[in-house]
C-alpha cells in the first residue's frame, strides 16, 4: 500500500521544512559581467565616501522563477531606489497625438515596427542647467521615454523644482551644482582670489555637477554633452553612455592662452570638436546595466509601443531582397534593408572630402564586412 511521502519522513526532517521562510518569488542574481569603464569623479572625497558601495565584480540583475513562460526569460536590472510614486505632474505634459504608429500627416508609415503601447506622460528635462547654486537631489525616478533615470532635483534658494539626466551612482539627498552661470565669487575667495584650475577642478568636478567643457580635466568622463556655447546636451544622453574628454586646442590671445575647442572620443569613436563654452555633466548616465535586460515575452515589447519584426528571410522575393529561395539562403548578397540600402555601417552619403566642421575623426565604418585583427 502506497504511503504519502510526509508520513514516511522523519520528524526532523518535517521541523526543519516547516521552519524554513518561504521562497520569494524574485531573486537577485550576478549574471552580468562589470562594464569596463569606471566613473570618473572628482571631488572631495568625505562626500563620496558617504554614498552606497559599488559593487566590484559583478552587477546583479534579478530573475524569476519560470511560474510563466513569460517570466523563464525575464531578467531585470535591479533598480531598488527608483521612486514608485507617479512622476511630479507639473514637469509632464499628456501624451497626446504623438504615438501615430510611425505615420506621418498624410497617414502613411514612414517609420514601421511602431505602434501602441502603454500610455505616457512627457517628462520635461532640463538639459540646458542654467540656473546657479545647489540644488538637492529629491529622488531617482524611472522614465518610460528613455533608457537612463531622472533625477528630481530642487534648488535651495528658490525651491524651484526640476528633472535632470541621473548620473550613475546619483542617490537621494546628494547634491549637485551648475557653473554655466560662472564661477561663484565664494568659490574664487576660498582659492585666495585666484583661479587655480587643480583646485578649481578639485571643487567643481563631481558627479552630476555641469560644467563648461573647458573647466573639465583631460580623461574624464562626461555625458549630456552639448556642441554649441549656448543650449543643452545633445550627445551621450541614453543609459550607461559618456564621452571622453581627449585634449583642448589652444589659442594665444593678447591676454594670454585662451581655449578655442574641446575635442571628445563618442563611444562610437568618433573624434568631435565642440565649443569650450558647451555644457557637459561630470559622470556615467545612470542605468548601465540597461542593455543586460532581457524582456522575456513579446508583450512587454508591444507595451514599450514595439511591433513586430519579421526577418527579410522569411519574406518572398517579391517582398525583400532577401527572400525567396530553397531553405535559409539570401542568395549571397551583402545584408541590405527591404529598399536595397545597406543594413550594416549605414548608408554612407556624405563625400569624403566633405567632411564635417567638427568632424575630426569618422566613426569606424565595416559596410558589413569583417573589420581586420
Amino acid at each position: 500500500m502506497l504511503q504519502p511521502r510526509i508520513c514516511s519522513s522523519q520528524a526532523a526532517r518535517i521541523s526543519r521544512a516547516l521552519l524554513q521562510p518561504a521562497r520569494s518569488y524574485a531573486t537577485a542574481v550576478d549574471h552580468a559581467p562589470k562594464p569596463s569603464f569606471e566613473p570618473a569623479v572628482h571631488g572631495d572625497p568625505g562626500v563620496l565616501k558617504a554614498r552606497e558601495p559599488r559593487r566590484d565584480q559583478f552587477i546583479p540583475l534579478r530573475t524569476y522563477k519560470p511560474r510563466t513562460p513569460g517570466l523563464r526569460h525575464l531578467k531585470r536590472p535591479v533598480n531598488d531606489h527608483l521612486w514608485k510614486g507617479r512622476p511630479h505632474l507639473k514637469l509632464t505634459i499628456a501624451r497626446k497625438g504623438q504615438h501615430l504608429g510611425g505615420r506621418n500627416n498624410s497617414g502613411q508609415v514612414t517609420v514601421r515596427h511602431r505602434g501602441g503601447g502603454h500610455k505616457r506622460r512627457i517628462r520635461i528635462v532640463d538639459y540646458k542647467r542654467y540656473l546657479p547654486g545647489k540644488h538637492v537631489v529629491d529622488r531617482i525616478e524611472y522614465d518610460p521615454n528613455r533608457s537612463a533615470h531622472l533625477a528630481l532635483v530642487t534648488r535651495v534658494a528658490t525651491g524651484e523644482k526640476s528633472y535632470i539626466v541621473a548620473a550613475d551612482g546619483m542617490r537621494e539627498g546628494d547634491e549637485v551644482e551648475s557653473y554655466r552661470a560662472g564661477i561663484p565669487k565664494d568659490l574664487i575667495a576660498s582659492m585666495g582670489g585666484v583661479i587655480d584650475p587643480g583646485m578649481l577642478a578639485a571643487k567643481t568636478a563631481a558627479r552630476g555637477n555641469c560644467l563648461p567643457i573647458h573647466m573639465v580635466p583631460l580623461g574624464s568622463q562626461v555625458f549630456n554633452v552639448g556642441s554649441k556655447s549656448q543650449g543643452g546636451g545633445v550627445f551621450c544622453r541614453s543609459a550607461g553612455t559618456y564621452a571622453i574628454v581627449v585634449t583642448k586646442e589652444e589659442v594665444e590671445k593678447p591676454k594670454g592662452m585662451e581655449i578655442k575647442s574641446v575635442t571628445v572620443r563618442l563611444q562610437s569613436g568618433e573624434l568631435r570638436k565642440i565649443s569650450p563654452d558647451a555644457c557637459c555633466t561630470i559622470g556615467v548616465a545612470s542605468n548601465p546595466q540597461n542593455h543586460f535586460a532581457q524582456l522575456g515575452k513579446a508583450g512587454r515589447s508591444r507595451w514599450l509601443g514595439r511591433r513586430p519584426e519579421v526577418r527579410g528571410l522569411a519574406m518572398n522575393a517579391a517582398d525583400h531582397p532577401h527572400g525567396g529561395g530553397r531553405g535559409k539562403s539570401k542568395g549571397n548578397v551583402h545584408p541590405v534593408s527591404p529598399w536595397g540600402t545597406p543594413a550594416k555601417g549605414g548608408f554612407k552619403t556624405r563625400h569624403k572630402r566633405n567632411k564635417h566642421t567638427f568632424l575630426v575623426q569618422d566613426r569606424p565604418r565595416n559596410q558589413g564586412k569583417r573589420r581586420p585583427r
